[in-house]
């Protein structure tokens, strides 16, 4: 800053024109007065060529991952999803003035960026920011005025924020209201809004109730109730290596047909040996649980009660293949089409019955041709990505056995065999169609013994699966992934997606007419970096250093 005044005996202080560079993890330690910088006998804590070493030029820069949150997208619990939650560690801000206080501080005319370049692609400027020490562990912080401001033009307001910060797990989400895509369980479009009603460091209860627009406006005759829903998920932190988890869906409010619109599920997990790389165990009970299975579409599993133990990927020497595998048992209750196994005159076509199953799979690549990425600057290799794109072509493939036995004699038992190509070319830096991705893959299987079962029996025996991302002009991107059965010339599922990707975010719009799903989704990086970086150009809060008696500009 231009002046730095601290009071030892109040604690107070003020720093004006404030210019710098924050590390999230370590903040608390290093923003803290009650830390003396030296240790006993006058030894400084950080050599002097810490300090050097950060005034060298901007080198190092690279991206450990940061930020993702969806809105929508994942109708079946073995769908996959977009990165969900993450970090933000490393900022840049800048400040025409910071107030120390004992449990805190306040700073005016606020800017901040995850950007390591000067001019920033994207910043949150603020009139006021605060910080209030609640206890050790937690603090409140609020923004007056916030904005996002994209590339020092587009300006966004989000309104005043006060959220308070500890160390556990929070939704990444911070739009007022989501929106998502659900054809099958939804009408189509609907919107959603998550509140906290419980939320300490050891247990987080969150309600998200939902409005289906699409519904609404097709004016069914459902009624009322029937145009809104309830989500609700409770999570526990028992120990550093358990947890507990449930959840609980309500796909309409009309309680007359409970059964039928209620889905819910607890689970309990607990990581055994290595810390770093350990098994999982998972004891759980889930009613109406909703899976995909392929050209079967999706299946309900009306109840299951049981246990799973999922080791972690373990390198088999020095081949470049891993190993991973899972056994479990349940008792289940689900869906048949074997009618010697259901009862006359029922109600349903449910069947109980108790699974064994285990599975274990080998895998890995081969790279045939790997590119040199451009340098890390944000003229060339960081001009549209967070991390340099380095063009590969690779050769993958793996093998999977899994072994199903149920109570009433019949097993299934499958071997599956994939081998695909994938690899992208360019360096996603000029203007015009210089990234090109692709993937395909070809899997086999053979089965012996079929499940009773919908939900997991085996039915597509031949798959070929295929996708493509062409840059289009800029940081847009456009691509597809779809999968067939070969069998029948059936498509499974086919996604269509529409990236905007820049070095600091990216927003991706995605789309599935097959399973009748769609979201967004959002990045924001996270970028390490060594050296020295320039002040934000422009603007600068009011605040123009002054050398000499010149100046600078």
């Amino acid at each position: 800053g231009n002046r730095f005044t601290y009071n030892f005996i109040q604690d107070t202080g003020d720093l004006e024109g404030g210019s710098g560079e924050v590390n999230v993890a370590q903040a608390s330690q290093d923003l803290s007065f009650d830390s003396a910088p030296v240790a006993a006998g006058g030894v400084p804590r950080r050599p002097p060529s810490d300090r050097i070493r950060q005034n060298q030029p901007l080198t190092g820069i690279g991206s450990p991952g940061g930020v993702g949150f969806r809105l929508g997208g994942r109708g079946a619990r073995n769908l996959p999803g977009g990165k969900q939650g993450g970090a933000v560690n490393r900022l840049r801000f800048e400040a025409a003035r910071v107030d120390f206080y004992p449990k805190g501080w306040e700073a005016k005319d606020v800017r901040i960026t995850n950007d390591p370049f000067s001019p920033p692609e994207l910043e949150v400027r603020a009139n006021s920011v605060t910080l209030e020490r609640i206890s050790p562990l937690r603090d409140k912080l609020r923004l007056r005025k916030p904005r996002l401001v994209f590339d020092r033009g587009l300006t966004l307001g989000i309104g005043s924020y006060t959220r308070t910060i500890d160390r556990s797990e929070r939704d990444a989400t911070p739009a007022p209201v989501s929106i998502g895509f659900d054809g099958d369980e939804r009408g189509g479009l609907f919107l959603e809004r998550s509140f906290n009603v419980l939320n300490t460091p050891q247990v987080s209860w969150k309600v998200t109730p939902q409005f289906f627009a699409h519904q609404a406006v097709q004016n069914n005759n459902e009624g009322f109730p029937a145009l809104f829903g309830l989500k609700s998920s409770l999570n526990a932190t028992l120990s550093p290596r358990s947890q507990v988890r449930a959840s609980t869906s309500l796909t309409s409010l009309d309680l007359s047909d409970l059964e039928d619109n209620l889905r819910a599920s607890v689970r309990y997990n607990y990581l055994l040996g290595n810390p770093l790389n350990p098994y999982q165990a998972t004891l759980e009970y889930s009613f109406r649980d909703r899976l995909y299975n392929g050209s079967l579409g999706f299946q309900t599993v009306q109840s299951s009660f049981g246990g799973v133990i999922i080791s972690p990927n373990i390198p088999l020497g020095k081949t470049g293949l891993n190993l991973r595998y899972q056994a479990g048992a349940q008792q289940v209750s689900a869906r048949t089409d074997r009618a010697e196994l259901l009862d006359i005159g029922r109600s349903n076509d449910r069947v109980s019955l108790g699974r064994l199953q285990a599975s274990a799979t080998i895998g890995g690549g081969i790279n045939l041709w790997q590119g040199k990425p451009l340098p890390p600057t944000k003229e060339q290799g960081l001009k549209y990505t967070a991390n340099a794109v380095v063009p590969y072509v690779q050769l993958f493939g793996n093998v999977t056995g899994t072994g199903s036995f149920y109570s009433n004699g019949d097993e299934q038992n499958t071997l599956i065999g994939t081998v695909g190509l994938q690899g992208q070319f360019g360096n996603f830096s000029k203007k015009f169609l210089d990234y090109t991705g692709f993937n395909v893959s070809y899997s086999q299987g053979t089965n012996d013994g079929l499940s009773p079962f919908l939900f997991d029996r085996y039915a597509d025996r031949q798959v070929l699966s295929a996708g493509f991302t062409q840059q289009l002009y800029g940081p847009f991107r456009l691509g597809f992934q779809t999968t067939i059965n070969l069998d029948t010339s059936e498509r499974t599922s086919t996604d269509y997606i529409l990236e905007y990707s820049r070095r600091t975010y990216g927003i991706s719009l995605r789309y599935n007419p097959i399973l009748e799903l769609g979201g967004i989704s959002f990045r924001i990086s996270d970028f390490n970096w060594s050296g020295g970086t320039d002040p934000f150009s422009g603007d600068t809060g009011g605040v123009k250093p002054v050398v000499g008696g010149v100046e600078q500009r």
